[in-house]
C-alpha cells in the first residue's frame, strides 16, 4: 500500500472516527435529555397521582357514608392503598429545595388517612354527626392536598429552569464543536452539521421558552415543535402534561365553586327554616290560656269540659318538645290518648278506637310526635268525610328485638302511588289540625333516628284501609334501653 492510499486511509478512519465521535456525543446528549425529562416527568405524575387519589378516597367515603356496602368499603380501601403507594413514590422527590414543603405534604396524605378511618369508625357506631365530621375534614384536607400539589409543581417548574438553560448551553457548545470538526472535513459536512444543530437547538429554545411561560401560569398556550425527532415526541409529552395540569386546576376550581353553592344554598334553607318557626304563634301563650280556662271550667263544675280542655293542653305541651329529642313509648301513647279524647269530643259515636297495648313494650325510644300525626292522618282521611264515621285500630305487640305498633282504619284507603311517595320522602303534605307535623316528616325523622330505611311499611289499596306498620328496634346504634317509663 502506499503512502498516499495510507494517508487517504487515515484521513478517511480519522473522518470516521470522528463523525463515530460526533454520532455518540449526538446520542448520548439526546439520550440523556430524554432520560432527565422523563425524570421530571415522573415527578409530575407522581404528584399528580397523589392528588387524584386523595379525589378517589373521598369520592369512596362519601359513597360509603351515603350508602354503607362491602362493595363500597372496598372501593374505600382501594382507594386508601392507592394513596399510600403514591405516598411512597412521592418520598423518592426530596431535594434539598422542597424538603420542607413535600415533609407538609407527606403529613397532609397522613391526615387524609387518619380522618378517612376516624370518620369509618364513627359510622361504624352509629355517630353520624362526629362521622360527617370527619368526613367534611377529609374533604378540606383533600383540597389542601390539591393546593399543595400546584405549590409542588410550581417549584419544580422553578427549580427545573435552570435545567432547560443548562440545556441551551450544551446546545451552544455543540454547535461549536460541530464548527471545529467541520472545518477538519468537508464543506458539505460543515453545512450538514450546522443544519442538524440547528434541528436540536431551535425545537429546545420552543421547549425551554414553554417552559418559562408554564411557570408563570400560562397553561392555555399550545406547545407545537415542528420536527421529526426525540424533540417532538418531548414537546407533545410537555404539551399533554400542560392540557392535564389545566384541567387539574379548572376541576379544582369549579369543584370549590360547587362546593361554595352548596354551602350558600344549605345557609339559605336554615335560614328560610327559621324564619318559618319565627312565623308561628307562641303554643305557651295558648297552654297558659287553655289550663287557666281548664281550672275555671271545673270550678264551675263542667268537668266533662274541663277534663276536655286538659286534654287539649296536654297535646299542646307535649307538641312544644324539641322534634330532634327522643321519648319513651309510654309518652307518646299518653298523648295520643289525650289526642283521642278530643277527637271522640269532637265526633262522638261517629269514631270509634280500638287499643290493643302490650305495656311491657313502653320503655323503648322513638322519636317525639310520632304516632299522634299518624292516626290524626287517619282521623282526618277515613273517618272525618265520611257520614258514619269510622273506627281506628292501635296496636302495640312484643317482638325478639323489634316492637311492633300498628294503627290500621277503615276508610277510602291510599293508591299505591301516593304509598311511594309517601315512603320515598316526596309529598308535601297538608299540614294537620293539631301539631303541623306531615306523614312524609315521620317517616323521615323514623329512618334518621334509628338509622335504617325498614322501620316504616303501609299496607292498602283504593277501599279497603289503611294499616300503617312501624317496626321500632329496641336498640339504637349501641344504646340499649333497660330504664322503665316514668309514669309519674
Amino acid at each position: 500500500m502506499s503512502s498516499i492510499q495510507r494517508k487517504i486511509w487515515t484521513l478517511a478512519a480519522v473522518v470516521l472516527f470522528i463523525m463515530v465521535a460526533i454520532w455518540t456525543t449526538l446520542t448520548y446528549y439526546n439520550q440523556k435529555t430524554q432520560t432527565q425529562y422523563n425524570d421530571i416527568l415522573q415527578r409530575y405524575l407522581r404528584m399528580n397521582e397523589v392528588t387524584n387519589a386523595s379525589q378517589q378516597t373521598i369520592t369512596a367515603l362519601n359513597n360509603y357514608l351515603q350508602s354503607p356496602s362491602q362493595a363500597n368499603l372496598d372501593l374505600l380501601d382501594r382507594s386508601k392503598q392507592q394513596i399510600r403507594k403514591a405516598r411512597v413514590e412521592v418520598l423518592v422527590l426530596r431535594n434539598s429545595d422542597n424538603d420542607f414543603a413535600l415533609t407538609n405534604y407527606m403529613n397532609l396524605i397522613d391526615s387524609l388517612v387518619e380522618t378517612t378511618d376516624r370518620s369509618l369508625m364513627f359510622q361504624s357506631e352509629k355517630e353520624t354527626e362526629d362521622s360527617a365530621k370527619a368526613f367534611s375534614e377529609a374533604t378540606r384536607i383533600s383540597k389542601y392536598i390539591s393546593d399543595m400539589t400546584l405549590t409542588l409543581l410550581d417549584t419544580e417548574l422553578k427549580t427545573y429552569d435552570r435545567f432547560y438553560r443548562g440545556i441551551i448551553e450544551q446546545s451552544s457548545e455543540l454547535n461549536k464543536l460541530g464548527v471545529w470538526m467541520l472545518l477538519l472535513i468537508t464543506l458539505l459536512l460543515l453545512l450538514f452539521t450546522y443544519w442538524f444543530s440547528l434541528s436540536i437547538t431551535r425545537p429546545v429554545l420552543k421547549l425551554t421558552q414553554a417552559a418559562k411561560e408554564l411557570s408563570r401560569g400560562r397553561f392555555d398556550l399550545q406547545i407545537e415543535v415542528a420536527s421529526n425527532d426525540e424533540i417532538s415526541f418531548l414537546a407533545k409529552m410537555f404539551d399533554r402534561m400542560r392540557i392535564n395540569i389545566n384541567n387539574l386546576i379548572s376541576e379544582i376550581q369549579q369543584k370549590a365553586q360547587l362546593e361554595n353553592e352548596l354551602q350558600q344554598n344549605k345557609l339559605l334553607l336554615q335560614e328560610s327554616q327559621l324564619r318559618s318557626l319565627q312565623s308561628q304563634i307562641n303554643p305557651h301563650f295558648l297552654f297558659n290560656t287553655l289550663d287557666t280556662l281548664s281550672k275555671k271550667a271545673y270550678l264551675e263544675g263542667s268537668e266533662e269540659t274541663s277534663d276536655l280542655l286538659a286534654s287539649v293542653a296536654g297535646l299542646l305541651r307535649y307538641s312544644l318538645k324539641r322534634l330532634d329529642r327522643s321519648v319513651t313509648l309510654y309518652d307518646e301513647v299518653k298523648v295520643l290518648k289525650q289526642y283521642m279524647e278530643i277527637q271522640k269530643a269532637r265526633f262522638t259515636d261517629r269514631l270509634e278506637f280500638h287499643a290493643n297495648i302490650d305495656e311491657t313494650c313502653l320503655y323503648v325510644q322513638i322519636p317525639g310526635l310520632t304516632l299522634q300525626p299518624i292516626v290524626e292522618n287517619a282521623v282526618i282521611h277515613a273517618v272525618e268525610p265520611e257520614e258514619d264515621g269510622g273506627a281506628i285500630w292501635f296496636s302495640i305487640r312484643d317482638g325478639d328485638d323489634r316492637v311492633t305498633i300498628e294503627i290500621e282504619d277503615d276508610g277510602p284507603g291510599m293508591t299505591e302511588l301516593k304509598i311511594k311517595q309517601i315512603l320515598e320522602e316526596h309529598v308535601v303534605e297538608t299540614e294537620g289540625h293539631s301539631t303541623g307535623i306531615g306523614f312524609s316528616n315521620v317517616v323521615r325523622r323514623l329512618r334518621l333516628f334509628y338509622g335504617r330505611e325498614d322501620v316504616i311499611e303501609i299496607e292498602s289499596g283504593s277501599g279497603r284501609g289503611t294499616k300503617v306498620i312501624l317496626k321500632i328496634p329496641k336498640t339504637r346504634g349501641n344504646e340499649k334501653y333497660d330504664k322503665a317509663p316514668d309514669r309519674g
